[in-house]
């Protein structure tokens, strides 16, 4: 495309009597593109494509609507409902023209110290160990010197993000007055954007720290795009080439790298480093209060008549004889048990997924366990799996699902097994491996049904067939003859009145 600045050039020397061909030499423009511009005066052609689609207005408004702004869905019913044949980036400029897919941009906002900090979640699956398990990335990042904060879990409640916060803010020892989030349930009452209104419980957790949560409008997640580009950077640049032990290892991989390793590299074109820069931005946040504890949350419990307080899954022994109702406040690495408004011990958590464990590990010898601790279910499989092939493959059958669920599964069918005879559950199971049950509370059902059609239920009964030829059973036989004289005295009686 020759520029209008050009085309008015051609004109003008051509109207001074220069010649085309020196028109072509000084210009350096073809000598048929001199003509076509002095023929049209210089002006540019608005000639249209011979193969435009032309679609109508109306019915883009309308399927626009329908779908509720979703192009990709308005192209489809396009393409297929009404046969109209158009490309969807075609689709998608007429759109833009008629002003029906204009988002708002988000209002520019000048890095400023001190100004703000940003926080986000991004859900991962990585390989921890020998198993691959999802884990949540919290992020905080403070916009104007561009450190961060980064910390993995297994699953992010509310509790773990104000615990997330204070572990982040103590370390950094100051807080930017404003912090950008999405409209996350954990944080937000009701809302969003401008009218989101932040839950009191947050709202009062944030007033101690010296600052306040603004969430971000819908689809403006630009809003706080130096927290997204964090994690494209954590995805780029933190995760390849690195394994992970476990968990513990993961989080202090992830400390080394966010605080030390990406804080000390240069960023961007202005080769900012986020420590120097941080240093200078103090001055301008607010400063944390040092002796803020950190969050908790309470639990009610008792200790059974073996010493024991069990939490999440395991039990903890407590030596001092306390007996009764019990308060464990929950930490962020550790548990604080109560007693009267007294502390009687401390524990630090164990590793995510550790269950049906015994703490402290140097306790003196015990000799009972815990009155609510489940067994493994090894045990219980294996004495059904015994009874015959059919429960066996039932059982199979049953595990064919993954998770913790399958446990449960095996404790409930154990329980069946207790109280139904050996010939009464195989034909249960039998039953229900045909009609593939897997719920175990109807196998209950299936029992009624089988009784109630007088099926043979009797429990088998070991009988020992040789027991004729014993000689405990010949001697037997020659017994003295019961003394029946006091039934004879009674029927005188009887027939004397």
């Amino acid at each position: 495309m020759i520029e209008a600045d050009l085309r008015k050039s051609v004109v003008t020397l051509h109207n001074h009597g220069m010649k085309i061909r020196e028109i072509e030499r000084r210009l350096g423009i073809s000598r048929n593109t001199v003509r076509a511009i002095i023929g049209s005066g210089g002006e540019i052609p608005t000639s249209l494509r011979s193969d435009s689609i032309a679609v109508d207005q109306a019915l883009l408004v309308k399927l626009h609507a329908d779908c509720n702004g979703w192009l990709e869905r308005v192209w489809e019913k396009l393409t297929e409902e009404h046969g109209v044949k158009i490309g969807y980036s075609t689709l998608t400029r007429k759109m833009r023209a008629l002003g029906l897919d204009e988002k708002p941009r988000a209002a520019h906002v000048a890095d400023v110290a001190g100004a703000e900090m940003q926080h986000d979640t991004s859900p991962y699956r990585l390989q921890v160990g020998v198993v691959w398990v999802n884990v949540i990335a919290s992020l905080i990042y403070l916009r104007y010197c561009k450190q961060y904060y980064l910390k993995f879990y297994r699953s992010f409640d509310r509790f773990r993000m104000k615990t997330f916060f204070h572990e982040a803010l103590h370390f950094w020892g100051y807080a930017a007055p404003v912090c950008i989030i999405d409209n996350t349930h954990l944080a937000v009452l009701r809302g969003t954007g401008k009218n989101a209104v932040i839950g009191d419980e947050m709202a009062q957790f944030s007033k101690r720290y010296g600052f306040r949560f603004v969430a971000h409008e819908i689809k403006h997640s630009d809003r706080k795009a130096g927290n997204e580009r964090a994690f494209w950077t954590v995805e780029a640049n933190f995760f390849p080439g690195r394994t992970f032990s476990s968990e513990a290892d993961l989080n202090a991989q992830a400390f080394d790298w966010a605080t030390c390793r990406q804080a000390n590299r240069p960023r961007g074109k202005s080769r900012l480093i986020p420590a120097q820069a941080f240093e200078y931005e103090k001055a301008f946040l607010q400063k944390i209060c040092v002796e803020l504890p950190p969050p908790y949350r309470v639990h009610e419990r008792a200790v059974d008549q073996y010493g024991f307080v069990a939490f999440a899954a395991n039990y903890y022994w407590l030596p001092s004889g306390i007996r009764g109702d019990v308060k464990v406040l929950e930490y962020s690495c550790e548990i604080k048990i109560f007693a009267e408004r007294r502390e009687i011990a401390r524990f630090p958590l164990p590793p995510a997924g550790v269950r049906n464990k015994i703490f402290p590990e140097d306790r003196p010898s015990i000799p009972r366990s815990p009155r609510n601790r489940e067994g493994a279910r090894t045990e219980e499989e294996k004495i059904m799996r015994d009874e015959s092939p059919e429960v066996a493959a039932y059982i199979d059958f049953l595990l064919t699902d993954k998770g913790l669920g399958r446990h449960r599964k095996i404790r409930e069918l154990f329980r069946v097994y207790r109280r139904l005879s050996r010939n009464l559950f195989c034909q249960v199971i039998a039953r229900a491996h045909r009609f593939k049950v897997t719920d175990t509370s109807t196998l209950d059902e299936i029992a009624r049904l089988l009784v109630r059609d007088d099926l043979p239920i009797m429990p088998d009964v070991a009988i020992d067939e040789t027991y004729s030829s014993r000689d405990s059973f010949h001697e037997g036989r020659f017994t003295d003859r019961p003394d029946f004289s006091t039934y004879d005295q009674l029927l005188e009686e009887s027939e004397s009145e």
